[in-house]
């Protein structure tokens, strides 16, 4: 049964031919060694031309399609396709790997970058500037520039040196210049992101490539042309490569290389030439292959070293295996999908794709003979052995027959198969033929007439000629087990080596033995097609394989290297260890390895995956609660005053962990157990503990100086801490990479970084850099179970793992991990390995099996073996001068340094215990899992969680033991000693000392494992229930039986004493059993009635907690873990003792329903929702069909064009701007009135010394210069900004950080940690000034108090402990004050104080309302709060206190409202900066407390109304907070504001600037006078909003349109009474914008059912003739309907409209506001659909008014909800 092991000859890729030319670009380079570097397949190629050799890089998994060389020409890196791609980053000496870069590609790395806008073709470094990239692609290039970890693009503007079209390559040079190859063939020159000019007709066709070098660049075409530039980009020389001899037509440049006289040119076609500059009419062929199409023919010469292909491109090529070249070409009509040699070597017969074969002459490729007697491709054909026949095989199921030396006349056909012939066999004699199909089936036929064989008989002696079927007993290990897949292409048995080859389509070629008869047998596997294998031959002498990819169109050769030559092999290339495998796949019977130990075998049985995770807790809860709604209506309880501490645990994990126990620094003892890490100090006999975890810990390993400790636990995104055994505080938390668990960790040598594994079904390795928090590298381990990973005490990127059948040596490159499998030989088997270490030089390492040997390795080889135990070897130790190794046998071996000898032995008994043990042993010589040197003794842990000392002279000390594996769930506690019991399913019953001694002191076994115990009311009696259904009744102090029953067949699940003689037992089949004593009487016991209780949480345990119980005088608690099997203690803390130290419990997760208070303010923040600016909908109620998406009527612009018709009118009146016309060309930001208040905090500062301050709006954040009200703006955010906060380091004097809101939030900079915070809103986080990892946060109904560790973040809940009725409360604020002290401000107007996590006091009443805005000056440490009150004598909303809060300072703001809500405080030199929830930022004097408005804005939005003066920079708005504001532009400030005491909607200057009118929602409007403020008349005739109002041109007619679908006039020429005189009927919807023509006699009105109309002024006519329409001339254009504007709809409004429009002033320009928040500026007039603009980005979602100010010299836009105004300056075209 040899087919059980691979076979033990293997390949060596020897040369690749072909390139890949075909959609892949710039993939050729010199290297700095003049080899050539290219790729082919999934292999890198370099090749030296001067010795004609390949070197191959095969690091990667699928085809390569991306090549890229560091500009230092050594280095490589190479992108690849597929699920998961990654580069490979290679050195091209040595072709070994460098760095692996992963995780963040999708698809494919298409030339090392990727993008979501299509394909990006090309993408290049910026050589001569730092962190600059740029990206080409369809229709578009791009600049990027590189700041933290976000690239930002700039699109290049094309503007109109160039057309907008796709850019296929490029090349950066000095001075910011960029050149690009366009499709057309043009070159572009871009400077920064502007195109400057072109150079027209470069080539003809597109330029695929272009590479820039010292001399000047080469660009290279689809014209087949090669042109060099100088630097400059003046042409120098231009090569026509299809003019030359090796030229064709249709040639066609895919990348092109320029370094000194020579040229390197790939072709489309899979061709290298190498041109040198002055021949350039001879290039040298290097490297040649087949073209696109799939490659399937491949056949080999009978007896020359020759090998035919034949491919989709139609040709046939003959290559010579020895000179590795290409000797002859020729091409057919048709595809080609087969071919054979005759065994004479003279003919060479192709079948094709059409259904026909020729036969060609070899030795000059004459045609002799062209046969087509079928219709579908010819998939095979063969000759037979005397060469007389040819078998043709067709897709259409028949096998024809031809004689050769009758010129090929058919003489026979086999028609057996009901599917497409795949292959075909030929017997010795030439008598039968076998075939398969496409079915599997394989089917025999007699030679030459084609009758099939029946008779099974007949062919069992049959000799075949060759073997390539598929299907047959002989190959019927190729197939894996349980397999019924084709996906097998082709195989080539070799009966002298005994070997078979296959072809698959995963790329794999394997090597078998041959015949190989069972399933699954075992292979090698050699990697480096990307896709299918096609097929695969022997040479005709057996030296070398050919196999061939269908995708890839490659020729590989692969040199034989017999079994007698391996050992000469095995130094000779380091990399086909990568590729040469016995490998993962081959899952044959593993009947050569040896059966497993039963302990190992149940411990692979185990399975960490929980039902349900401790991550997934939140959401349950979250789903109680809802169920909780309906029972909550009485008030609940308060949680119960005491708690709980943990004091000691019995127990330790031995049953499923190695190598998880040492000694620390100063002697204490580490080790794990359930969810605890527990530090024990063996002098003291107590324990301390880390209780960070939440579910089971299964690793632990120890920093090499002995003070930190890394353990790793289960759970679906299991984390690994690292802390200090000293202080017990985490210092980083590593988590997000693995899953269910991490089974194993350990520390580099220099304790920097940190190697985990986790239990997922690949057992993932990661390797840390954990103070950092950072993963360095990841590579999956292996199928089967990991047990140790180690690292390399001298080399820290090397590591072993060791597990079931697997022992990898790895070394670490870049993001991923290289491994190797260790070579085992003939020294061995392959065996499970328990525990591995490094020895005394780098490259030997030693390992433990499960069959008790150690073996020893030399870098990856064995190099001998040693039998150590009986049994497994579980735990291996390495000391300077030896070793020591513990097994299942029981004995701790101490070896010298080379496991010659062993010098001593100690034997785990019970004989051996010294008199100060803690317990007893339960048996004799238990399976020893961890071992452990240290301060004189060995440390020892075994299977059945005891931890025993041993001395060096014998004697052992037991320190800690606990339960073995299975639940434990019995529990007692004795009525009057401090002892308990425990019963078990490891069938143990068991006694323990609960004082101070803390010891097991009796241990029995029981037949049957129990599951509850109970202590009789004298103590004297102990009743255990086992599992069978029995109970037995033992003495107290001897645990010898009294008596025992059996009646039931269930597990007995309790089991209790009545206080008098009464035993009670209940059954898992739910009833309850009542034995008497004498006279006894059934008892009833009330149950504990009320639901959800308070309570506090504690957590140690991992899994179910199975049982509690009080000690006797309820001094202590007891409680037992389940699957833990531990026993903690805990002892009770009473409320008076608790002063002293509070300790840490989760509080009961259901919130206390007396709420924190209530705050209108409160309430509304804590609602809002943010909508994201892409998703925003329209603020208008519209309806109806978009303009861009209705019929047009024809109008009447369509004449013909001669006509005697009077030439069109102007469309708008443009009387008030200069003769020239200019039109605009950009705007750019110059003023923004607004600050955003109401619903966010903390948002104003100072900036440099109290000159600036620095808040935002929108989506702009702003620095505003106090003295002068200039602004500049941040605007690359692109949607609205939430928080701000100022950097208070000296080192970083003005770095600002904004956060805006977002699908995924952006905030520039590296993500540091992240985790859900609370499951209710969070208002404030801020770090402590004077540390960088802890931080506050607040919010609703909590304080917690964080800490950063590495990348994970731990909170602890802030305690309200101590203080009497203290109440969580809702909370707003955080200041801090030295010593740890934390302020926080409450909804109810208190300051709470709290030192560290805990409560120390309240500051009653420090404002009367909520208390928003708190700032802690680091210079003197005062403190300022703002809260929310009512302007008094002694209160203000704004006060100033000192460090401890004890005293303070009120200041009043003067704003005139009725209560200030202050909601940021800021304090500079002798100076308050206050914002207030009305928009407005004041600055506070300390010394005089007087008020300066610096900024102020609308208060609530939308602002609707806007109107700018006829004649002067001023502007007027209207908003839903009832005022309206005129602003100066010059003056950048508010002069003046009048409250209407309703919302307003629209605002309107007259004609002459003297008079405006307003509009209200209720639907009045008012007419002011300017001058006087005073109202001229108001009047009411509706009861909707007013929407707009407009004065008439002549100053005659006052237009009110409202949503009641009407437009009323009034004449206001007959005085303030405003009677209307008419109004305009049958508008089909609310009215949106009104525009008077020129001449005051037309209206044209916009309504929200997308139509525009026309009404007769002022009779109120509806004007419906076009041509009429078409010439009347308009004083104003504010609608956003109608023909003339049809271009500013965008193909983007399905939800969202452009909401306002206007034309400016010279008629030419337009600019647009719409609901995306988007300010766009047009040409006017623009009919064609989605014109083309420029778009201003600012805004918050809806821009709802925008209008030009007059000479056109500004634009103002109103926002919806951001309440702000932007105030745009235009930049005029130069004339």
């Amino acid at each position: 049964m040899a087919a059980r092991s691979a076979p033990s000859c293997h390949l060596r890729l020897e040369w690749v031919y072909g390139y890949r030319g075909h959609q892949c670009r710039n993939n050729l380079y010199y290297t700095a060694a003049k080899e050539i570097v290219y790729f082919v397949a999934g292999v890198g190629v370099v090749y030296s031309p001067r010795e004609h050799r390949q070197k191959f890089y095969r690091g990667h998994s699928d085809d390569i399609i991306s090549l890229a060389l560091h500009p230092e020409r050594v280095l490589v890196a190479t992108g690849q396709v597929g699920k998961e791609p990654y580069i490979c980053v290679w050195d091209s000496y040595t072709v070994q790997t460098i760095s692996v870069l992963k995780d963040v590609h999708t698809h494919g790395i298409a030339c090392l970058a990727f993008d979501l806008d299509g394909q990006i073709f090309d993408i290049s470094w910026d050589l001569y500037q730092p962190n600059k990239l740029v990206s080409c692609g369809v229709k578009h290039i791009k600049f990027w520039s590189l700041c933290g970890n976000a690239l930002t693009p700039k699109r290049g503007v094309f503007g109109k040196t160039g057309d907008l079209q796709t850019i296929l390559c490029l090349a950066c040079a000095r001075d910011e210049l960029t050149y690009s190859g366009a499709l057309n063939g043009d070159i572009y020159v871009w400077k920064g992101i502007n195109l400057i000019r072109t150079i027209q007709g470069a080539h003809t066709a597109g330029i695929f490539s272009m590479n820039a070098c010292e001399e000047g660049f080469a660009t290279g075409g689809r014209d087949g042309c090669i042109r060099l530039w100088d630097l400059t980009f003046k042409p120098i020389t231009v090569i026509d490569l299809r003019e030359t001899d090796q030229g064709y037509k249709g040639l066609s440049v895919r990348s092109v290389c320029w370094r000194g006289d020579h040229i390197l040119v790939g072709t489309q076609d899979s061709e290298i030439f190498e041109i040198v500059v002055h021949e350039r009419n001879k290039p040298f062929l290097i490297m040649q292959g087949h073209c696109e199409g799939e490659l399937w023919a491949l056949a080999v010469h009978p007896t020359k070293p020759l090998a035919v292909t034949g491919s989709d491109d139609r040709s046939v090529r003959i290559w010579s295996l020895v000179d590795h070249a290409l000797i002859a070409r020729c091409n057919m009509e048709e595809p080609i999908r087969c071919a054979a040699v005759n065994i004479d070597g003279i003919h060479l017969a192709l079948g094709m794709k059409d259904g026909s074969f020729t036969v060609l002459r070899v030795r000059d490729m004459t045609e002799v003979v062209h046969i087509k007697d079928r219709k579908e491709a010819i998939h095979e054909l063969k000759y037979s052995p005397d060469g007389t026949y040819l078998a043709v095989g067709c897709n259409d199921s028949s096998v024809d027959i031809y004689g050769v030396a009758q010129r090929y006349k058919k003489v026979g056909e086999c028609a057996g198969s009901l599917s497409f012939i795949t292959h075909l066999d030929w017997s010795s004699d030439s008598r039968y033929l076998q075939t398969n199909d496409g079915n599997g089936k394989r089917l025999f036929y007699r030679m030459p007439g084609g009758k099939e064989v029946m008779n099974k008989e007949e062919i069992k002696g049959v000799h075949w000629a060759s073997w390539t079927c598929v299907s047959g007993l002989e190959v019927n290990g190729i197939w894996p087990k349980y397999s019924d897949i084709n996906d097998i292409n082709s195989v080539d048995g070799n009966n002298i080596g005994q070997v078979l080859v296959t072809a698959d389509d995963y790329g794999i070629i394997k090597l078998f033995r041959y015949p190989c008869l069972r399933k699954g047998a075992k292979f090698k596997k050699y990697i480096g097609h990307s896709a299918h294998v096609t097929n695969v031959r022997w040479s005709h002498d057996y030296q070398w394989v050919i196999s061939i990819g269908g995708a890839d169109h490659s020729v590989f050769q692969w040199k034989f290297i017999p079994e007698r030559k391996l050992k000469d092999a095995l130094h000779i290339a380091p990399q086909e260890s990568l590729a040469d495998s016995n490998s993962d796949e081959s899952d044959s019977d593993l009947s050569d390895v040896p059966e497993l130990d039963s302990e190992i075998e149940q411990e692979t049985q185990l399975t960490y995956r929980r039902q349900v995770y401790k991550e997934d807790l939140p959401q349950l809860k979250e789903q109680c609660k809802e169920k909780q709604k309906s029972a909550t209506s009485k008030g609940r309880e308060r949680a119960p005053g005491n708690s709980i501490r943990l004091h000691f645990v019995h127990g330790y994990r031995g049953y499923d962990c190695r190598s998880n126990l040492f000694y620390t620094q100063i002697g204490e003892i580490v080790y794990h157990v359930a969810a605890v890490g527990v530090i024990y100090n063996r002098q003291q006999n107590t324990q301390r503990f880390y209780l960070g975890h939440d579910d089971d810990i299964l690793c632990l390993a120890i920093h090499p100086l002995k003070d930190y400790v890394a353990t790793g636990q289960v759970g679906r995104d299991p984390s690994i801490h690292i802390w200090d055994t000293e202080t017990i505080k985490p210092l980083s938390i590593l988590k997000g990479y693995h899953q269910y668990g991490v089974c194993a960790v350990d520390f580099s040598a220099d304790g920097k970084r940190l190697a985990s594994v986790g239990i997922d079904d690949s057992h993932t390795i990661v390797l840390w850099d954990w103070k950092k928090g950072e993963k360095l590298s990841m590579a999956r381990g292996s199928k089967d179970k990991i047990f140790v990973v180690k690292m390399n005490p001298y080399v820290p990127d090397k590591l072993i793992t060791a597990g079931i059948k697997h022992m990898k040596f790895w070394r670490r490159a870049g993001g991923g991990l290289i491994g190797r499998k260790g070579y085992i030989g003939t020294l061995g088997k392959n065996d499970t390995m328990m525990c591995a270490v490094y020895g005394w030089t780098e490259e030997m390492a030693f390992s433990g099996t499960s069959t008790g040997d150690v073996c020893i390795w030399r870098d990856v080889f064995l190099v001998k073996t040693v039998k150590a135990h009986d049994g497994p070897v579980f735990s291996m130790h390495a000391l300077e001068k030896g070793f020591v190794t513990g097994g299942k046998d029981g004995v701790v071996a101490l070896w010298d340094d080379s496991f010659e000898r062993c010098l001593k032995t100690y034997a785990i008994k019970r004989a051996a215990l010294a008199p100060g043990s803690k317990g007893l042993l339960l048996e004799d010589n238990p399976s020893i899992r961890a071992i452990s040197l240290g301060h004189g003794h060995i440390l020892v842990g075994t299977k059945n969680g005891e931890i025993l000392e041993v001395d060096k002279s014998g004697p052992v000390t037991l320190l800690v033991q606990g339960h073995m594996e299975g639940e434990v769930w019995g529990l007692a506690t004795h009525p009057y000693l401090p002892i308990c019991a425990t019963v078990s399913d490891d069938k143990t019953l068991r006694i323990w000392d609960l004082s101070p001694s803390h010891c097991m002191l009796a241990v029995r076994k029981l037949k049957k494992g129990g599951r509850c115990c109970c202590f009789s009311p004298d103590g004297k009696a102990l009743a255990v229930g086992l599992n069978d259904g029995s109970f037995l009744m033992a003495n107290a102090d001897t645990l010898e039986d009294l008596v025992s029953f059996h009646h039931r067949k269930d597990i007995i699940s309790d089991i209790r004493f009545s206080p008098g003689k009464l035993l009670q037992v209940n059954t898992g089949a739910k009833e309850q059993l009542f034995f008497e004593a004498p006279r006894g009487k059934k008892q009833t016991i009330p149950n504990v009635e009320g639901k959800f209780g308070k309570f506090k949480r504690y957590v140690a345990h991992s899994t179910h907690v199975t049982n509690v119980r009080w000690t006797y005088d309820d001094s202590m608690l007891v409680t037992l873990g389940g699957a833990d099997m531990s026993l903690m203690v805990w002892t009770n803390e009473m409320e008076s003792y608790r002063e002293r130290r509070p300790c840490d419990s989760e509080e009961s997760d259901v919130d206390s329903e007396e709420g924190g208070g209530y705050d209108s303010d409160v309430t509304r923040e804590n609602e809002i929702s943010y909508t994201v600016r892409a998703l925003s909908t329209n603020i208008r109620p519209m309806f109806g069909i978009k303009p861009h998406l209705q019929q047009k009527e024809p109008s009447a612009d369509e004449r013909p064009p001669v006509s005697r018709a009077p030439p069109q009118p102007e469309k708008l009146q443009t009387n008030n701007v200069g003769k020239k016309k200019r039109p605009i060309e950009d705007l750019v930001l110059e003023l923004i009135f607004g600050y955003r208040g109401r619903d966010c905090r903390n948002n104003v500062h100072y900036l440099n010394d109290g000159d600036d301050i620095i808040y935002h709006t929108a989506s702009v954040g702003i620095l505003h210069n106090v003295a002068t009200g200039t602004q500049s703006f941040y605007q690359e955010h692109n949607d609205d900004i939430l928080c701000l906060t100022v950097n208070q380091h000296p080192k970083f004097i003005n770095i600002v950080a904004t956060g805006q809101v977002g699908d995924s939030a952006d905030m520039s900079g590296a993500k540091i940690a992240s985790r859900a915070g609370h499951n209710q809103r969070i208002f404030v986080a801020e770090f402590r000034p004077d540390s960088d990892t802890q931080f506050v946060s607040v919010g609703v109904k909590h304080v917690k108090f964080w800490t950063l560790a590495g990348r994970a973040l731990l909170s602890k809940k802030g305690l309200l402990s101590t203080l009497e009725d203290a109440r969580m409360q809702t909370m707003l604020a955080v200041a801090f004050g030295a010593n740890n002290l934390t302020f926080t401000g409450t909804i109810s107007g208190d300051v709470c104080v709290w030192k560290d996590h805990i409560l120390c006091r309240v500051v009653a009443r420090a404002h009367n309302g909520p208390v928003f805005a708190m700032y802690t000056t680091l210079r003197d440490g005062l403190i300022v709060t703002g809260g929310k009150e009512r302007p008094s004598k002694e209160g203000g909303a704004v006060k100033l206190w000192d460090q401890e809060l004890r005293r303070c300072r009120a200041f009043r703001l003067e704003t005139g409202q009725a209560t200030d809500c202050v909601r940021s405080v800021c304090r500079g030199k002798g100076k308050i900066l206050v914002g207030t929830r009305n928009a407005e930022i004041i600055e506070v004097g300390e010394k005089n407390a007087a008020c300066n408005i610096l900024v102020s804005g609308h208060v609530d939005g939308p602002i609707w109304g806007l109107a700018t003066h006829p004649s002067r920079d001023f502007f007027l708005s209207a908003a839903e907070d009832g005022t309206v504001r005129l602003w100066d532009i010059a003056d950048k400030k508010m002069l003046n504001k009048v409250n209407l005491g309703h919302a307003a909607r629209t605002v309107c200057y007259s004609p002459e600037g003297d008079m405006v009118a307003i509009g209200m929602k209720n639907g009045e409007f008012i007419i002011l006078l300017v001058s006087s403020l005073k109202i001229w008349g108001k009047k009411r005739d509706r009861r909707c909003a007013i929407h707009d109002i407009r004065f008439s041109p002549d100053s005659r007619y006052l237009a009110v349109g409202s949503s009641e679908n009407s437009v009323d006039f009034y004449d206001l020429t007959l005085g303030p009474t405003l009677n209307r005189i008419s109004y305009c009927k049958d508008i089909p919807s609310f009215v949106i914008q009104m525009d008077f023509s020129a001449d005051s006699r037309y209206l044209q009105v916009s309504s929200g059912c997308y139509k525009r109309l026309v009404y007769e002024v002022p009779s109120g006519k509806h004007l419906l003739d076009h041509a009429a329409i078409d010439r009347i001339t308009w004083a104003t254009w504010t609608s956003i309907l109608g023909d003339e504007v049809m271009g500013i709809w965008s193909r983007h409004a399905e939800k969202a409209d452009v909401n306002c429009a206007c034309v400016s002033h010279s008629g030419i320009s337009l600019v647009t506001g719409d609901d995306f928040g988007m300010v766009k500026l047009f040409d006017f007039p623009c009919p064609e659909k989605f014109a083309k603009h420029k778009r201003f980005l600012g805004h918050s979602p809806h821009v709802t008014n925008i209008r030009f100010t007059n000479g056109d010299r500004h634009v103002i836009s109103a926002g919806g909800d951001d309440c702000s105004l932007f105030v745009w300056k235009c930049v005029h075209m130069p004339h």
